[in-house]
């Protein structure tokens, strides 16, 4: 009886992993905040961690998402490529591209772009190449830096952090100061400041830096979901992550962390679908 049992777990655990990694679902968020005064709803979608993925021929089913979604501004977080020698970005490229002819587009770094850039000796991939095509088609890239948005009565900061490439390290967390960020894209100003860290484990730090609104993926949602708990495990092998997926918020900041849209190395999703995020902005005045 029990080999029957987990018999079964086992088929449904691999039908629902297939279901999962050929679908995604659309999650939409409301941020207010008194910053955002005259701003009756500004739609922004945010992607990440799509890791060369693809979503029917040329990424259609994706890319009519985000169109039905009417952004006023598309974000992207990171990892939109796999950094791993013997594949090819030109798919997402192309997907990428597309985005512009819909609004302005800004992309910060995740750490497979990051690690492309550093170490370009490593890999056969050109990341001055991918960066290069996007740039070209009207895709402003945020390598700490900030860019203003001014829209109604608002003005809102969007910074694209790259943090250090060993905070990402495996099997232990690094030291990530706020100094270490400041030094990085300077210190937050009156501004409702919108900070692009792909990496949610800091976000202690990054509320101490001043951000109102903190968008990170790197997590995948922690490969399985489990109901009342959330992601299981982290790319650094942490148990039970704090920051895995959805919306967290407290009086200073919201932190949204999205499941991202791919995998790659363990193509694995269990109770974690993969998502595209819209959020709407709105003023509570």
């Amino acid at each position: 009886m029990i080999i029957i049992i987990l018999g079964v777990l086992c088929l449904v655990f691999f039908i629902e992993n297939a279901r999962e990694l050929r679908t995604f679902r659309i999650r939409t968020y409301r941020i207010f905040s008194h910053k955002l005064k005259g701003i009756q709803k500004k739609r922004i979608v945010f992607l990440s961690d799509l890791h060369n993925c693809s979503y029917g021929k040329n990424n259609g089913r994706l890319l009519a998402a985000v169109r039905r979604s009417r952004p006023d501004l598309i974000l992207i977080g990171g990892d939109m490529l796999v950094r791993k020698n013997g594949t090819s970005y030109a798919k997402t490229l192309k997907f990428l591209i597309r985005l512009t002819a819909m609004c302005p587009v800004y992309y910060a770094n995740g750490n497979h772009e990051q690690k492309l850039k550093e170490e370009p000796e490593r890999y056969e991939q050109s990341y001055a190449a991918y960066k290069k095509h996007l740039e070209e088609a009207g895709i402003i890239f945020l390598e700490n830096e900030a860019v203003i948005w001014k829209t109604g009565r608002a003005r809102i900061r969007i910074s694209g952090l790259e943090i250090p490439l060993s905070a990402y390290e495996k099997l232990g967390k690094r030291k990530l100061s706020v100094r270490q960020i400041e030094d990085r894209i300077g210190r937050s100003d009156p501004s409702y400041q919108i900070l692009l860290a792909h990496n949610p484990a800091y976000v202690q730090q990054y509320e101490a830096w001043g951000a109102d609104l903190v968008l990170s993926g790197h997590v995948h949602g922690g490969l399985v979901g489990l109901p009342w708990i959330g992601g299981v495990i982290s790319p650094d092998f942490r148990l039970f992550p704090a920051y895995s997926a959805g919306i967290y918020r407290d009086p200073k900041t919201d932190v949204v962390v999205s499941r991202g849209l791919g995998v790659h190395s363990v193509p694995i999703r269990f109770m974690n679908p993969a998502e595209l995020v819209v959020l709407e902005l709105r003023g509570d005045d």
